[in-house]
């Protein structure tokens, strides 16, 4: 079973940083797509950033230029680097690692989420 254990959310104000992190309990090169996600109050769960097989960074649209996703092999360590936060940024954060083949999604896991709150 893979654990995933994430932290660094937190109350910001408008404007402020944080930085997420998402460490897994085995190497995270066996994953070859990696992602945060996030769900805000009476709303779906939506992808934020994610790093698919291709190696290519993806971002939401609303994240574009102040949020960046990495990943680090030797502390198999997912991390999301905010900046510039807005009101509109806050809900429960998700790290999600999984591997992909064939055209399709093989297994993924789910981390437990972690709440980001940004006052105005």
């Amino acid at each position: 079973q893979v654990h995933l254990v994430e932290s660094g959310g937190g109350l910001v104000q408008s404007g402020g940083s944080l930085r997420l992190s998402c460490t897994a309990s085995v190497p995270i090169v066996s994953f070859n797509t990696v992602g945060w996600y996030r769900q805000a109050p009476g709303k779906q769960r939506e992808s934020v950033a994610t790093i698919p097989h291709t190696g290519i960074e993806n971002y939401a649209e609303s994240v574009k230029g102040r949020f960046t996703i990495s990943r680090d092999s030797a502390q198999n360590t997912v991390f999301l680097q905010m900046n510039n936060l807005k009101p509109e940024d806050t809900g429960v954060y998700y790290c999600n690692v999984g591997r992909t083949g064939w055209n399709r999604l093989l297994y993924d896991y789910w981390g437990q989420g972690t709440q980001v709150t940004v006052s105005s």
